[in-house]
């Protein structure tokens, strides 16, 4: 089989169109605005995006923040942002689908492909959906590059307006003070990117070595797949958690395990260095920080039913847990070696903790000679 044929018909594997057209059928809708109140939302959320680097750049110490322009800000609805993580999908899943294909020696056939298209492309539209309405913002490194360009210029920040909006009313918090608050996490992601320019690429390496062993073994996978779902079924029946989500637990092969640990542990450095910046904002940056703070995270507690079983699912309460485990080691970091120690993490890729690291961070620290 030709390149050119494994690349089609790798992309028809997933109709990601449909992915993105099911996702903006099935997302509720938004917060009622008129015409010139959009207008408005859109240009302050801009501006807000635009005050948050500076203060970024004071709390990380990080010179890349400096070089940050808004052109890469795109304010989104909610359709508009399962289109933009349908495209990114795409990029991430085509070399491993695409080496799927080249091992099958074309035992696919098209109407297979597309058929397979459409079941998993309507799949990733209904949970885009129920996402869409629940991502304040979203740092995307993977979005595809444009013709000739560097992976430098990769990476858009995506500010979902419908749901800050829909937030800032149900917490009824300062609407200025909570965008601000939100854009400065966000744009703490985009200095990390900007800080290490070989991270969008190590992470693109990671996530198809994972996906290729996931695609290599589909003969167990959907066994492994119901046998998940039906755990997860019976915990949720029980009230008991699930320990990382029912799609993690998919994962038993050792190459996989591996794999899975050291995404956890960037994605756990990322988010928890993101969270312990928000923390280092003050009355001074945000008049109302303490209040916004308290309000969300007690929003969090209130939760449907359907929602627990998506979130078991997906893994994201678990996420959340990682979260907060990266961001005890930032701290630890930061303690033991200041601000510039723990900056060398974005140095290299050798520099990353590992996921022991994260939980242990003089592991780390004993590693880089600190």
């Amino acid at each position: 089989m030709g390149h050119m044929e494994s690349s089609e018909q790798a992309e028809a594997l997933v109709n990601w169109e449909l992915a993105a057209s099911t996702a903006a059928r099935l997302a509720p809708p938004g917060p009622s605005l008129s015409p010139s109140e959009i207008v408005q939302a859109v240009n302050n959320l801009r501006l807000k995006a635009d005050i948050s680097v500076p203060h970024v750049h004071h709390i990380t110490g990080l010179e890349a923040a400096r070089d940050l322009n808004d052109s890469h800000v795109l304010v989104v609805d909610r359709a508009s942002w399962s289109k933009a993580n349908t495209q990114s999908f795409a990029v991430m899943l085509k070399p491993a689908l695409e080496k799927m294909l080249e091992n099958r020696r074309g035992s696919l056939s098209p109407v297979a492909a597309n058929v397979s298209g459409t079941i998993t492309g309507s799949q990733l539209g209904a949970v885009l959906a129920f996402l869409s309405s629940k991502v304040l913002g979203q740092y995307d490194p993977f979005a595809p590059l444009p013709p000739g360009s560097s992976s430098s210029s990769a990476g858009r920040l995506l500010l979902v307006a419908p749901n800050i909006i829909s937030v800032e009313r149900e917490l009824n918090v300062n609407p200025d003070d909570f965008r601000l608050w939100v854009c400065l996490h966000e744009q703490t992601h985009r200095v990390q990117f900007a800080a290490a320019p070989w991270l969008r690429q190590h992470m693109l390496d990671e996530i198809e070595k994972l996906s290729r062993h996931l695609l290599g073994n589909m003969d167990t996978l959907m066994e492994r797949a119901a046998a998940a779902a039906k755990s997860l079924r019976d915990r949720t029946a029980s009230g008991s958690t699930p320990s990382r989500g029912a799609i993690l637990d998919l994962l038993q092969d050792p190459e996989e395990k591996e794999s899975i640990s050291h995404i956890t542990a960037v994605m756990s450095l990322l988010e928890g260095h993101a969270n312990v910046v928000m923390d280092a904002v003050d009355e001074k940056i945000v008049p109302s920080v303490k209040t916004i703070r308290q309000r969300f995270n007690d929003r969090g507690k209130d939760r449907g039913v359907v929602e627990k079983f998506i979130r078991n699912l997906l893994g994201l309460d678990a996420k959340m847990r990682q979260y907060n485990d990266g961001a005890k080691f930032v701290r630890a970091v930061e303690a033991a070696a200041g601000m510039e120690g723990f900056n060398r993490v974005w140095e290299s890729q050798e520099n990353l903790p590992t996921e022991p690291e994260i939980h242990d961070s003089k592991l780390w620290l004993e590693r880089m000679g600190l």
